[in-house]
């Protein structure tokens, strides 16, 4: 049986919620896990009664991150689109170091390089150099947009509207998009793998849908009026903002839907396609918009009805 692995964001936030699906399916496995979580509540308690073991602690709080690393042998290093992630890298490469941590699974965007898009996917290369850098056996996985966090934009107006609101252009730019239990299952192959080779990486991408299939996708399995409403960059990040999205967060995705415009309006765009290391290292294949439609939009996007009355 493979050792304990440290998973970190264990309890699932309001983004993919990789931490909690890896956690989960290593206990499956008979994997010991430690997860590592900002606070008790019911999603700790799920966790400890299929058998982790619980650490309550602070990506930003190096004793409380160098505690949670005390002997382990390897960790799922996630870190949610928020400020703070040079900080808390170098918390766990210090950590990972010193207590001889031999595998680091770190979860950063598609495109990590110094002349990516967006801010985050440039502080993500500067991530993976720091953990190759402290030689802690890492290995990359470059995951692409997450169907859940497209729910989640979705979710922001459909119920009300009917609209899908985007800054994308016209109904003809691609998406190149997966569902975060993929890239879970990729985590967990690397994880329990014999061996990896140090400093690899993976980039992800599950399927490639414009956003008329997105917006067909939602009417055809909700069964409701669904159209897209083209906004402005500065609509788009006005209303994030005043939903509470952090600032971090929305100048990532604001730099992001430029990008993929771009990519759209030009032969770019053919570059995206599917890639097979979800079935290689995963063991299945990758799951489809319209399947994660169908098994959570009803969760992830309430009925008129029922958003009404919780309003």
């Amino acid at each position: 049986m493979t050792k304990t692995v440290l998973v970190t964001s264990a309890a699932g936030g309001t983004q993919g919620r990789t931490g909690r699906h890896v956690a989960e399916m290593l206990l499956e496995r008979g994997v010991g896990v430690r997860a590592f979580v900002r606070q008790l509540d019911e999603r700790s308690d799920r966790l400890q009664s299929l058998g982790a073991e619980i650490h309550v602690g602070d990506f930003l709080d190096p004793r409380s991150v160098d505690a949670a690393v005390q002997g382990v042998a390897s960790i799922y290093f996630a870190y949610p689109v928020q400020d703070g992630l040079a900080d808390a890298t170098a918390a766990m490469a210090l950590a990972a170091r010193r207590h001889g941590v031999s595998r680091l699974v770190n979860l950063v965007m598609y495109q990590s390089s110094l002349d990516a898009p967006t801010p985050r996917m440039r502080q993500n290369y500067l991530s993976e150099q720091v953990f190759e850098w402290a030689g802690v056996g890492p290995a990359h996985i470059r995951a692409t947009v997450f169907y859940e966090n497209v729910a989640r934009l979705v979710a922001a107006n459909l119920p009300a509207k009917g609209a899908i609101r985007f800054p994308l252009g016209n109904q003809n730019t691609l998406l190149p998009l997966i569902a975060a239990e993929d890239v879970s299952r990729i985590a967990v192959g690397l994880l329990t793998a014999p061996a990896v080779a140090a400093g690899a990486a993976y980039p992800v991408i599950g399927s490639v849908i414009s956003v008329r299939d997105v917006v067909e996708t939602f009417a055809r399995v909700l069964d409701r009026d669904t159209h897209y409403e083209e906004i402005t960059d500065e609509q788009w990040k006005s209303e994030a903002l005043g939903r509470g999205w952090n600032a971090h967060a929305v100048e990532h995705l604001s730099s992001l839907w430029r990008s993929l415009r771009a990519a759209s309006a030009t032969a770019e765009a053919a570059r995206f396609s599917a890639t097979d290391t979800i079935e290689k290292i995963g063991g299945a294949k990758p799951k489809t918009f319209e399947q994660f439609v169908r098994e959570r939009g009803a969760e992830l996007v309430p009925s008129p009805s029922a958003a009404g009355a919780t309003a």
